[in-house]
């Protein structure tokens, strides 16, 4: 045989490689589709929660426009006011000065008060009492004793009513008068056996305000701030409301609050103790609503 037949054939080689390494799977997600119900709970949580957002802002709207926005700037804030309360009491000899002076066609008397204390008293002061430097009327009162606006008198609550926004607090020797809704003065007040009642505002930070409740001409009175000093006022004549309170403003009173009275007998004395009546001697003493009428008092100190 031929030698190349005499060969044996070759047999390949078969090499098989195997990746050793686990294939990585993707994960897979599965998507649930969220419920009616649950989407209705979020829908009704988030209408909660606006409406809950609505009704904070409905509330401090309501709180501001109730407290703050009352028509006129205000010159001092309550607790500035307690802070005047708080103050050493100035050293003065007592007096009343009395001044006269006619603007914008008002003529009117100026009493302005130095070196006493004011409270409020059931009983109208006696014409001899000494310690008295002057005296006047206060809150209103209806025929049958219920008294308008809150009162306060030796830290005792007579009667608690914001409708009317001018005040004036009594307390340690000190007096302030101020225009707000609050009642942090009054409650103060109450704290320290002080006194407080309301009136009408005449001016607020030397404005007056756009309308006033009472109508007509009368005489008038007032209890006015200019400077450090407060000052009773009266009218010399039968005015309106209205003019009274562009006088007292022009005249450059920063606050001044309604008094009622304004024929009512009361007096003021001057420096050297002697009295001065203020209206008609003969309508002393009051006997109508004895021990209703409160009486805002000015005493000497000591």
């Amino acid at each position: 045989m031929d030698e190349l037949n005499m060969q044996k054939p070759e047999v390949p080689i078969i090499i098989i490689e195997r990746d050793e390494q686990p294939q990585s799977q993707e994960g897979v997600t599965k998507v649930v589709a969220p419920s009616w119900k649950w989407k209705w709970l979020k829908r009704l949580l988030a209408l909660a929660a606006i409406g809950c957002l609505m009704v904070v802002a409905l509330a401090g709207y309501y709180f501001w426009n109730y407290y703050y926005n009352i028509g006129v700037p205000i010159s001092v804030t309550p607790q500035q006011n307690i802070e005047k309360l708080q103050r050493p009491v100035k050293q003065e000899t007592p007096e009343v000065v009395m001044t006269t002076d006619s603007i914008l066609g008002v003529p009117l008397d100026f009493y302005a008060i130095h070196g006493v204390k004011a409270s409020i008293e059931f009983t109208e002061p006696d014409t001899a009492d000494t310690s008295v430097f002057l005296y006047s009327r206060c809150a209103d009162h209806t025929a049958d004793g219920h008294y308008l606006g809150s009162l306060v008198v030796e830290g005792v609550e007579k009667q608690s009513d914001r409708s009317r926004l001018g005040y004036m607090g009594m307390a340690d020797g000190n007096m302030v008068i101020g225009i707000s809704r609050s009642d942090k003065v009054k409650e103060y007040v109450k704290q320290r056996g002080g006194s407080f009642f309301r009136q009408f505002i005449l001016v607020s930070n030397g404005v007056i305000p756009s309308h006033f409740y009472l109508r007509g001409k009368v005489e008038r009175r007032a209890i006015g701030c200019k400077g450090n000093t407060l000052y009773y006022i009266a009218t010399h004549n039968k005015e309106s409301l209205w003019d009274f309170a562009q006088a007292l403003s022009e005249y450059e009173f920063t606050d001044a609050i309604y008094i009622t009275g304004g024929t009512d007998y009361c007096f003021y004395r001057s420096k050297d103790g002697v009295r001065h009546d203020i209206g008609d001697p003969a309508d002393y003493p009051h006997a109508k609503w004895k021990g209703i009428i409160p009486w805002l008092v000015f005493r000497k100190a000591n």
